[in-house]
């Protein structure tokens, strides 16, 4: 069975995850009518990604939240050609995408160093433009993260997320026996023996009606949307958040989540997903885990337990359902490779894929000079 030797834990502390800027493009210089000459044209503004930085770093960085490239340099007599004008960087965190006021998208940065363009500089004064010189670009932009991980937990509060990264590692999230623990989200990055590494967004728990921005929904579902897989967490016992709420088993929290983030973005819930049901400390667990299971097999048949607006259009199936106790220990070593064999097993789909490609782009090419000779 594979082992985890250990687990590196990051926390988003006083978490910004978007931020709005203006961003101003450098004028041009002017020509020079007498000479001919051309005027430098004005700098650009970029965004780029960097593993180093975070958006609350940017902010405290940059209050006014303000970026201006430098402006195009005159033509003179000493210099025809003006000297271009200098470009401004803007840092930020991989995972950003960066959206123009009008909600349009300029792009994503995925990687370390991928850059975008968000403000062109203006053109230097030449013989076409009567040597005038024109503005550079005025914007204001929103960088917007989202975060990057390979599995993104999904659950209620109190579902025990917090304690099962415990119970994976040596890791200390904020845990409680109240509702509401995880007030921001966090990446578990797992290890293991053979130096693979797994990332885990905990995100904080959902509530119903997330979907329409309730308990900050909208502020949490999007960070699923760049996690490879989802991995459900639910209580064996179900859930209840408070006196005046109703009862949720386990079955229905299930689907009462399938429904959230089906809701928030139908994509989310093709995604494939694993099921961790917890607390199976608890009495008489293994009934309801029994009971559950039957349940999952064929969830249509128990749709009456759900009122017609809660029921989703499709029901979620799990590559790995696994009882586990985050209290005692009891079935963590096993979700790890369950974890680890559904991420292992899209790697290699993905990897196939691309080797298909591959090869089909060769037969083209090699088809191809057969029919030219």
């Amino acid at each position: 069975m594979v082992q985890l030797s250990r687990i590196l834990f990051r926390k988003y502390g006083n978490f910004v995850d978007n931020l709005r800027v203006y961003v101003r493009g450098g004028s041009g210089g002017m020509g020079l009518p007498r000479l001919g000459g051309h005027g430098g044209n004005g700098g650009d503004v970029w965004v780029v990604a960097s593993k180093k930085v975070t958006l609350k770093k940017v902010k405290d960085k940059y209050p006014q939240k303000r970026f201006l490239a430098g402006a195009g340099a005159n033509s003179s007599v000493r210099a025809l050609k003006g000297e271009r004008g200098e470009d401004k960087e803007i840092l930020a965190p991989v995972g950003v995408t960066v959206t123009a006021d009008d909600g349009k998208i300029v792009g994503d940065l995925n990687a370390e160093g991928d850059r975008l363009k968000v403000a062109k500089g203006g053109y230097g004064g030449s013989f076409h433009s009567a040597f005038e010189p024109t503005k550079g670009q005025i914007k204001q932009i929103r960088l917007d993260l989202k975060l990057i991980a390979d599995l993104g937990l999904v659950g209620y509060p109190n579902a025990g997320k917090s304690s099962l990264l415990t119970a994976m590692s040596n890791a200390t999230p904020q845990i409680a026996d109240y509702a509401f623990t995880t007030l921001r989200p966090e990446i578990g990055k797992l290890m293991y023996k053979d130096y693979k590494q797994i990332s885990v967004a905990d995100l904080p728990g959902l509530i119903e009606g997330a979907h329409i921005n309730k308990g900050m929904g909208h502020k949490f579902l999007k960070h699923l949307e760049r996690t490879k897989q989802l991995m459900f967490v639910v209580d064996v016992s179900g859930f209840q958040l408070a006196s005046k709420t109703p009862f949720r088993s386990a079955f229905e929290a299930i689907q009462l989540l399938t429904k959230e983030l089906e809701l928030f973005k139908e994509e989310l819930v093709s995604k494939p997903a694993l099921l961790v049901v917890n607390k199976m400390d608890l009495p008489d667990a293994e009934d309801k885990f029994a009971e559950l299971k039957e349940q999952l097999q064929n969830p249509a048949e128990f749709s009456h337990l759900l009122a017609d607006d809660m029921i989703p259009k499709n029901y979620m199936t799990f590559r790995h359902v696994v009882p586990v106790s985050a209290l005692t220990g009891s079935g963590i070593d096993y979700l790890k490779s369950c974890m680890r064999e559904s991420l292992d097993e899209d790697d290699a789909m993905e990897n196939k894929d691309v080797h298909q490609q591959r090869l089909q782009t060769l037969q083209t090419l090699k088809h191809n000079s057969h029919t030219s000779i």
